[in-house]
């Protein structure tokens, strides 16, 4: 009993700077990323200020539109595919508490009461004993463990944020396109309305001797024409409000969104350094939590080199269970140190190390593409949205002119000096550049909301939750 009482104390004193020993392994440096000290495509835009920031990552609120921030508000509740991302991240964090457990010593409790009768006696057996193992994390391989996980489970916070944005985004992109249809509606019953003026004049001119029943015919199929594309726009008008119901976690039967016009106007967007761009993106953020994960993988397969040091313990009774004075009687108790090192596993630990390090440098190169493409798309947006405003301005200018072409040869032609042929030409020509200005504008929006989400929505690193570390 003295020796049990010496030597728990010293094994103790033993383990504690052992277990405190730095864990094998590289630490954690983020590499390089390649990163331009300016857009290219920056010419005529501003530069935010702090204030300028999207409060809350709320950046549908750039466009003013109730409708749509009562949509978007939706998607994160709601979307069975953000819930999916959700439980991930909570996994993530269970996967956190378990690789922490390897830190603490396992206890166990395992009482045993048996009765025998032999003959005509009776012996009772008690076997009460509480157990318990500790495997030293001499090397730090459970720690790299914590570590990895912890950078996993913050990649995994930054998928759910990447899902949020990507699912926000295509309902703000199919919300642009259900106004397009309702604006395309719109102008196509005033084009109907322009062409039943056509079919009147031509049918006069008919009547009155002056044209010939073609004009007539031709001037019906033109308005049956436009009729029937009107028709097919409220195809597409169904299917864009069909996926937005489902975006925001509803059956398409249960959204009904009133017709409405598609914005003349596109926001200011923020636009920041490109350097900060590695810190509002968050799928960036998940590429470079991802290599982080697999940097302390390293750790934990070079650990496999070194030996694993265990403490085992045990103290209980066994006896009869009805004798007076139980806790002195027949103590049983014992305690060690055990170690375990490999001798020989035909190369097993150095093919885990080189698998681990080439996983990381395949992380590294994902991590540096991811940034590329994040510019990339930034870059694209940039250029795209000034191009357009000039080729809407240039349009907008284009179907002014087409509109007072088609007076001018309604008129000549009342007048018979001009042939139908003319009309014809001059009112096609205005229902294309009024389209094509529509699907300009279409355009614009849909350049500014992919600018936005290239910009990263207003998200940053920050927003990561806290995750436990060793």
């Amino acid at each position: 009993m003295r020796l049990r009482r010496k030597a728990w104390p010293a094994i103790a004193a033993l383990a504690a700077p052992l277990a405190a020993c730095a864990p094998v392994g590289p630490d954690y440096l983020r590499p390089d990323a390649i990163v331009s000290a300016q857009y290219k495509e920056i010419k005529g835009w501003k530069l935010a200020s702090p204030h300028d920031d999207l409060a809350k990552g709320e950046w549908w609120r750039l466009f003013a539109d109730p409708t749509l921030d009562k949509l978007e508000a939706q998607v994160a509740v709601s979307n069975q595919t953000i819930k999916a991302d959700e439980a991930n991240f909570r996994t993530a964090l269970a996967l956190i508490a378990e690789a922490r457990a390897g830190l603490m010593p396992t206890i166990n409790f395992d009482p045993s009461f048996t009765r025998v009768k032999s003959g005509t006696q009776l012996s009772d057996q008690l076997d009460a004993e509480v157990s318990g193992s500790w495997t030293l994390d001499v090397w730090g391989k459970t720690r790299r463990s914590i570590e990895q996980e912890s950078a996993a489970a913050e990649a995994s916070a930054a998928d759910l944020a990447n899902a949020t944005l990507a699912e926000q985004s295509a309902l703000a992109l199919a919300y642009v396109q259900l106004r397009q249809s309702d604006s395309l509606a719109d102008l196509l019953a005033d084009t109907v309305k322009q062409y039943k003026r056509s079919v009147d004049i031509a049918q006069n001119q008919y009547n009155a001797g002056a044209a010939a029943k073609s004009d007539v015919i031709t001037a019906q199929a033109l308005e049956l024409a436009a009729e029937a594309q009107q028709v097919n726009v409220g195809v597409a008008r169904a299917q864009s409000e069909h996926a937005i119901a489902v975006l925001t976690g509803r059956a398409p039967a249960e959204l009904t969104i009133p017709h409405g016009k598609l914005a003349l106007d596109v926001p200011r967007v923020p636009i920041r350094v490109p350097s900060e761009l590695l810190e509002r993106r968050p799928d960036v953020a998940a590429a470079e939590r991802t290599m982080q994960a697999q940097n302390a993988a390293i750790g934990v397969a070079f650990a496999g080199y070194y030996p694993s040091l265990t403490l085992n313990g045990a103290f209980g009774y066994s006896g009869d269970p009805f004798i007076k004075q139980i806790a002195g009687a027949n103590p049983v108790w014992s305690y060690g140190l055990s170690i375990a090192q490999t001798l020989f596993n035909g190369g097993l630990t150095d093919a885990q190390v080189e698998a681990a390090r080439q996983t990381y440098e395949a992380s590294v190169a994902t991590y540096r593409q991811t940034v590329l493409t994040a510019f990339q798309q930034v870059e694209d947006q940039l250029a795209a949205i000034p191009l357009e405003s000039r080729q809407l301005s240039i349009q907008s200018e284009a179907v002014k002119a087409a509109e007072q072409a088609v007076e001018i040869a309604l008129n000549e032609y009342r007048a018979g000096t001009q042939n139908f042929t003319t009309v014809v030409t001059a009112e096609a020509t205005a229902q294309s550049d009024e389209e094509s200005a529509l699907s300009t504008r279409a355009a614009r929006l849909t350049a500014t909301v992919n600018l936005i989400v290239a910009l990263g929505g207003g998200w940053s690193a920050g927003e990561l939750p806290a995750t436990p570390t060793p």
